[in-house]
């Protein structure tokens, strides 16, 4: 079983509240390392056997069509995880 992993993140210019609620979060708990935090989506997509090149066209229109709002997000991955 094959899995495809799709990464989606909020466009650079849209702001990420729930980013800065654990930015700060951080700070509370004493760490302070960390200049930002930007909070994205995952989702697994499995495909039965190997993953095709038919199945990742297939994932890559899914993300940017049904997984991601195109007008503040972006789909910044979508790979094959063995």
């Amino acid at each position: 079983m094959a899995r495809i992993i799709v990464n989606v993140m909020p466009k650079p210019e849209i702001l990420d509240p729930q980013g800065k609620a654990i930015a700060g979060a951080f700070t509370r708990l004493g760490e302070d390392r960390f200049t930002g935090v930007r909070q994205g989506k995952r989702f697994e997509l499995l495909v039965d056997g190997q993953a095709t090149e038919e199945d990742l066209a297939a994932a890559r229109e899914l993300a940017t069509s049904t997984l991601s709002n195109p007008i503040i997000e972006d789909v910044v991955d979508v790979q094959v995880q063995e």
